[in-house]
């Protein structure tokens, strides 16, 4: 039996508008501690914007307005008394489209220690150490580390996605959100992507988006399959592809609709 320590992210009667339109209803989910959880659906159900609510980034777009609880790792984020800052710094964020920094490899993995600690806890050897790990980590370590001052958007796209999660990794966050992190990448990348994703598994917990039913099958623990804002299916990865409960659910991942 699961105890709530199991679970990384709770949410309860989330709801979520932009303007008039509401975009969830009624989201409630928890969300086990290391493991990749995949949202699937089709296009418009919501599985972006609930990702985005897991680190606020939906309140910079405006005219949206929010209802319910998302507790991450024991604390509702909506309370007064939350910093967005260190929310962000526990919440790390991947976009579709490989975004890293126009300036060095270096500087990219140091971004955000360098915008977050006290300049006189960096020494050069803080950031080296720092870089080494985050570079390792992703597997980019020994292409690399020759050429820590090449300009990172010169990098190839796959090497380009593991260094914006190596950036997210010196601040140490305990959850990693991923938007179709490999939309843009060819079959090798994403490939490539993925390992390191089931690499990461365990020491964070991820939730990844995902248009591509094989890949949420590849690489996800548990699927949440979502429909207008709402969930309809939420189940271990292999039970809910090979054993639906919701006609629904069974209706998209056989490529009915969606």
């Amino acid at each position: 039996m699961s105890n709530e320590n199991d679970y990384a992210i709770v949410t309860e009667n989330l709801d979520l508008w932009y303007g008039d339109f509401q975009a969830l209803e009624k989201v409630s989910l928890n969300l086990r501690s290391g493991i990749i959880t995949g949202l699937i659906g089709p296009s418009g159900c919501g599985k972006t914007t609930f990702l985005r609510c897991l680190n606020r980034v939906n309140e910079r777009y405006g005219n949206v307005r929010t209802e319910g609880t998302i507790n991450l790792l024991g604390k509702n984020i909506y309370d007064p008394d939350v910093s967005l800052i260190e929310l962000r710094k526990s919440v790390g964020m991947v976009f579709q489209r490989p975004n890293p920094l126009p300036i060095s490899v270096y500087e990219n993995v140091v971004f955000g220690l360098r915008v977050h600690t006290p300049r006189k806890e960096l020494n050069r050897s803080v950031l080296d150490n720092a870089v080494e790990q985050a570079l390792r980590e992703v597997m980019l370590w020994d292409d690399l580390k020759d050429n820590l001052k090449q300009k990172a958007t010169e990098l190839q796209l796959e090497q380009q996605q593991k260094l914006c999660i190596a950036r997210l990794l010196p601040l140490k966050p305990e959850i990693i959100l991923m938007d179709e992190p490999c939309s843009a990448l060819d079959v090798e990348a994403t490939s490539a992507v993925e390992e390191l994703m089931l690499t990461l598994s365990g020491k964070y917990t991820i939730v990844i988006v995902t248009h591509n039913m094989a890949q949420a099958r590849r690489i996800s623990d548990e699927c949440v399959f979502m429909l207008l804002g709402e969930i309809v299916e939420h189940d271990r990865t292999e039970q809910l592809f090979l054993n639906p409960k919701n006609p629904k659910t069974s209706d998209y991942i056989e490529g009915r609709y969606g």
